[in-house]
């Protein structure tokens, strides 16, 4: 059996593999290393694009509303908690945008980090739990439907061939940041 869930889970490796970069950037500012503006305006925009518009939008205007379908409360539990989540994610975005505009890097180390710590431990209780949960109260032909509903979302969201671009473009921001060394975690 194919889950729905499995789409959202391979995507959430994608945005840890954005947020690692991202994380190894601020860690280049921070030792006073150079780091291309045009670099931090591509890791923003894959953030806000892949992971916002495309992967956040599905599971707002699909994974979401069939939970509810299937009886998950929208108030008090896992999705709720997820939604306040996105709404924190992006309002560090936008800090984190202002902070590049105004080329203040210790704002945008700061906010970077807790957009970082945010989307970690976001994945992380949504792979683990409301995932899960999902994958056993929504019927089988359903996870097929989704799955397709998903594939329509990305191309109307983001165009096609886009997904493989921006993919380029984390490959290449892993070599040129050198993503061998273990970055610092922020905590």
């Amino acid at each position: 059996m194919q889950y729905a869930s499995e789409d959202l889970v391979a995507e959430h490796e994608g945005i840890l593999s954005g947020l690692d970069i991202l994380e190894k950037m601020v860690h280049h500012l921070e030792e006073g290393e150079p780091v291309d503006r045009k670099d931090l305006l591509g890791i923003l925009d894959f953030l806000r694009l892949f992971a916002d518009k495309c992967h956040h939008g599905k599971e707002e205007g699909l994974l979401f509303p069939e939970l509810e379908n299937c009886g998950m409360a929208r108030e008090n539990s896992p999705i709720g908690q997820m939604l306040v989540e996105h709404v924190e994610g992006r309002k560090f975005l936008a800090m984190i945008g202002e902070a590049l505009k105004k080329e203040d890097f210790g704002s945008f180390s700061e906010n970077a980090a807790a957009y970082i710590a945010l989307l970690r431990s976001h994945i992380k209780k949504e792979n683990e739990i409301l995932f899960p949960l999902g994958d056993q109260l929504i019927a089988p032909n359903r996870h097929l439907e989704l799955l397709d509903l998903f594939e329509a979302h990305e191309v109307n969201v983001m165009g096609a061939g886009t997904h493989e671009k921006l993919h380029h473009m984390l490959h290449k921001f892993q070599e040129k940041y050198s993503m061998d060394a273990e970055p610092p975690h922020h905590t």
